[in-house]
């Protein structure tokens, strides 16, 4: 029998939601076949079974918090499992402790002293357990937590498991038909009590849809709020002519594809304007660190990447040293593996400037939000014909692009900032001097 347990993530990841299980109790696995996906802060990872064998118990749900290294379901020998009851099927898991493997402690040895052990049985222990911490509703974590933030009493609700052990769908049952229990019962939490006020003030007759959010979404959110209570942040906006760039696509685009296989698109020009501008203003490429502030001699540059679950910030590495094709050809992977979700933690980590491009949604103008613990993150806009005042008494229709730098002003003075943009803008104006500056 082995343990399915959660695998070391990374030293920025310490727990994980089971967003979802493959498999089945009773079902039988091979060595290498995926068993579950898990969410964490950053990525989703796939979960693996190490042998072959019978899933014997699924001991944590979906939607259930995890940490690294826990316990979150058992594979057995498919022979054993088969004889120990003569089903098949979901109960043919009997006898995950009898081996008396793993951890457990003197609670393990006691249910080891059965001759053989149900699913319901092991249930009954993990009740038990609980009961014995302070718990005296068995309850599991997503319902307990889901009861946290409802300000319900777990002693008012009903377990449709046959075991008794309450789920967070009882839970989610129970504040639906019921309500939530009275105050003299339970202390509401802050987050109870602004859903109940926002209840007692809506109209019940009108339809509300409730949806959990994301791990990943949460992540972002808090990271989003730490980056506005953390850094003195400012915004300077300057706008592009993109008739320069705009007329280089349309003659060099068809050979650029056929040469390199990707297409030659905006973002390659504005990595190099951007490298370009962070040599001469090495600031924007630095961090804090504590009382020092720490000046990148590199140039990973992140590319805002919008995926199915929220915003994403794949890194693009030594863009300094990649030609247009390169950083085309990576960008696109970049993208490619965040719309499929299978990004890794590399690509995510260790960047030291950001790009965004609000303009592929249409966006005219925005102030973009740091990506901490990084000084310096540049928005892109779109490209809309203006009239541009070519000198006094000569006006024309120009495609222009409003850019947006967002940086901390603890580090960064506004002369600064104002003068990166500036480079930026000529190096975009100019491009022919990207291969010179770039």
């Amino acid at each position: 029998m082995s343990d399915i347990k959660v695998p070391e993530m990374g030293e920025s990841i310490t727990e994980g939601t089971i967003a979802k299980w493959y498999v089945k109790e009773g079902d039988r696995v091979n060595s290498g076949d995926v068993l579950a996906e898990l969410e964490t802060d950053k990525v989703n990872l796939e979960i693996s079974a190490e042998e072959s064998g019978v899933i014997e118990a699924l001991v944590r749900q979906e939607g259930e918090t995890v940490s690294i290294g826990e316990t979150i379901g058992r594979i057995g020998a498919g022979g054993a499992a088969a004889s120990s009851t003569g089903q098949s099927g979901g109960t043919s898991a009997a006898e995950p402790e009898q081996s008396g493997a793993g951890a457990g402690g003197e609670a393990k040895s006691a249910v080891a002293a059965a001759p053989a052990q149900s699913p319901v049985q092991a249930a009954s222990d993990e009740n038990a357990r609980q009961a014995a911490e302070g718990t005296p509703y068995p309850a599991s974590p997503a319902a307990r937590k889901l009861a946290r933030e409802r300000g319900i009493d777990l002693s008012q609700v009903s377990a449709q498991d046959p075991i008794g052990r309450i789920r967070q769908e009882d839970v989610k049952a129970y504040s639906e038909h019921k309500g939530s229990a009275p105050e003299s019962k339970v202390q509401l939490t802050a987050a109870a009590a602004d859903k109940t006020a926002e209840s007692a003030a809506s109209d019940p007759g009108k339809p509300v849809e409730r949806r959990k959010m994301s791990r990943r979404r949460i992540t972002i959110a808090n990271r989003l709020v730490e980056a506005q209570r953390t850094a003195a942040m400012l915004t300077t906006f300057n706008e592009v002519d993109m008739t320069a760039i705009l007329d280089i696509r349309k003659r060099r685009k068809q050979a650029f594809q056929e040469k390199n296989d990707i297409g030659l698109g905006f973002m390659s020009f504005f990595t190099k304007a951007v490298v370009g501008a962070l040599k001469k203003f090495p600031l924007l490429n630095a961090e804090i660190k504590g009382d020092e502030i720490l000046v990148k001699q590199y140039y990973d540059i992140g590319i805002a990447v919008s995926a199915k679950e929220g915003l994403v910030v794949p890194v693009v590495r030594d863009a300094d040293r990649l030609g247009f094709a390169g950083i085309e050809k990576q960008i696109a992977g970049l993208a490619e593996k965040a719309r499929s979700n299978s990004l890794s933690l590399n690509d995510l980590q260790g960047g030291t400037f950001t790009i965004t491009n609000g303009g592929v949604f249409g966006s005219l103008l925005s102030t973009p939000i740091l990506n901490t613990p990084q000084v310096g993150i540049l928005g892109m806009h779109k490209i809309q014909l203006r009239p541009i005042a070519i000198d006094e008494t000569t006006t024309v229709n120009r495609p222009m692009m409003y850019i947006a730098l967002s940086y901390d002003h603890r580090i960064v003075d506004g002369s600064e900032a104002v003068r990166f943009l500036v480079v930026v803008k000529e190096l975009l104006e100019d491009p022919e001097s990207l291969l010179l500056e770039g």
